[in-house]
């Protein structure tokens, strides 16, 4: 669970859509080669691609490293929690 009085602080950065770093992870919780959905201080991010797999992984640190083609970053706000089980339903079927 989030800590409402630690200040959230996440960073992504992104190479040639080839390689993405995340930090600010608190768990993995689902992937595969197209999709990955990641519960983040910010927010669960859900990420779109090809070929993506975990090329680094330290949930102690909160970093998480992904390889392959990426397409899309989306962050499901709490607030559209509706909406998101809908999107996560066809995400991950």
């Amino acid at each position: 669970m989030i800590d409402p009085m630690k200040q959230k602080r996440q960073e992504v950065k992104m190479l040639n859509r080839k390689l993405l770093e995340i930090s600010g992870v608190l768990n993995v919780e689902s992937f595969d080669s197209e999709e990955f959905l990641l519960e983040t201080e910010c927010g669960f991010l859900a990420i779109k691609g090809q070929n993506l797999h975990i090329k680094n992984l330290n949930l102690e640190q909160g970093l998480v490293a992904i390889e392959g083609t990426v397409h899309g970053l989306t962050y499901l706000d709490g607030n559209a929690h509706e909406k998101s089980k809908g999107f996560l339903g066809k995400l991950f079927k």
